[in-house]
């Protein structure tokens, strides 16, 4: 298993990955979650473009998990981070989230966002234990204001979410 940029070739396969990971949220009473589209290739294309798509990949050199990221209000804002359930509960969420960290602090981004439900297993509570904490309203910024009045718009809010941060080491 290794981390690489994805490929342009690949990005429907992400897709796939995505709809994929989004199926257990129907197990949990969130059908409207499992049904959703995934990113179309265009917002796909724009991370691969500013080098914030990464693929893990398998024996083969197949992806079978991503992390898309964007920079929000200085900081590296993780999009979505997707493993395909086949792959699932092998560090592969974790080992993406460890390489944008590592790239962010390496750009000089002092942390890495992201917007999650609050209560699902493996968001959330997962993302709490991979070192990130809900932040409290006054910490909200801007950005992640605007990413979550999106999500409302969406529908998103029908569960509880949260933003969260994790803080890195810049050098």
């Amino acid at each position: 298993m290794n981390i690489r940029a994805a490929r342009t070739s690949e990005l429907p396969v992400l897709q796939a990955i995505e709809v994929a990971a989004g199926r257990p949220f129907a197990g949990i009473g969130m059908a409207e979650v499992a049904r959703d589209d995934p990113p179309d290739l265009p917002v796909f294309a724009a991370g691969q473009r500013a080098g914030l798509l990464w693929v893990m990949a398998g024996d083969a050199d197949e992806p079978v998990a991503f992390l898309l990221a964007d920079v929000v209000d200085g900081c590296l804002h993780v999009e979505q981070v997707s493993v395909h359930p086949d792959w699932a509960r092998r560090g592969l969420g974790r080992a993406l989230l460890e390489h944008a960290a590592t790239r962010a602090s390496a750009d000089g981004l002092p942390a890495l966002t992201l917007t999650t439900f609050a209560d699902v297993p493996w968001n959330g509570p997962y993302y709490a234990r991979c070192g990130f904490r809900i932040l409290s309203d006054p910490e909200v910024t801007p950005g992640l204001r605007a990413i979550r009045r999106h999500e409302a718009g969406l529908g998103l809010d029908t569960w509880p979410r949260v933003c969260m941060r994790r803080d890195l080491q810049v050098p």
